[in-house]
């Protein structure tokens, strides 16, 4: 039961985790390349002031981290029924592993998908996106990266573990 249960963990992490990441990584650039007119305003919610093709793509990078984000739940629950089962709920690299989780789903939630939602309204309204707008998102973006990449590493290396490799 254990190998399903991790391996379920792994697919789930693999499907739900790595969309987020990528489209979370791309929205940055992807939104400083849409077109605004010049004056700035105009447009309205269909991205008619800019170009309507660059905005639907930074729409669709926001959905897919939306979207994913919400199946990204399934890694946190198989993780947990996946360590009961291994009888590793207390080690020291799983405790910091799920708060290391839990500091990156924060940091999406709090940080990533609503500054997403800002910068597509501005774009959608035809407004010009100010370039430190798009540069703090990728720092979050980056930062919500680095705790995946992170936990990744200390669910592969298990430092301290009796169980580990």
């Amino acid at each position: 039961m254990t190998k399903f249960l991790l391996s379920l963990h792994v697919l789930a992490a693999i499907v739900a985790v790595g969309p987020v990441t990528v489209a979370a990584s791309m929205f940055p650039a992807a939104a400083r390349r849409v077109p605004v007119p010049v004056g700035g305003a105009g447009g309205g919610r269909d991205g008619g002031g800019a170009d309507a093709g660059d905005v639907r793509t930074v729409r669709l990078l926001h959905r897919i981290c939306r979207v994913y984000a919400g199946l990204g739940i399934a890694v946190p629950v198989l993780g947990f029924a996946t360590a009961a089962s291994m009888g590793v709920l207390g080690d020291a690299w799983l405790i910091t592993s799920v708060t290391l989780t839990a500091v990156a789903a924060g940091l999406l939630a709090a940080f990533v998908l609503p500054r997403q939602e800002e910068v597509l309204e501005q774009l959608a309204d035809g407004r010009p996106v100010e370039r430190a707008r798009t540069v703090r998102l990728a720092m979050f973006t980056g930062l919500f990266n680095l705790l995946w990449a992170t936990v990744t590493i200390l669910m592969i290396v298990r430092p301290g573990s009796t169980t580990g490799a």
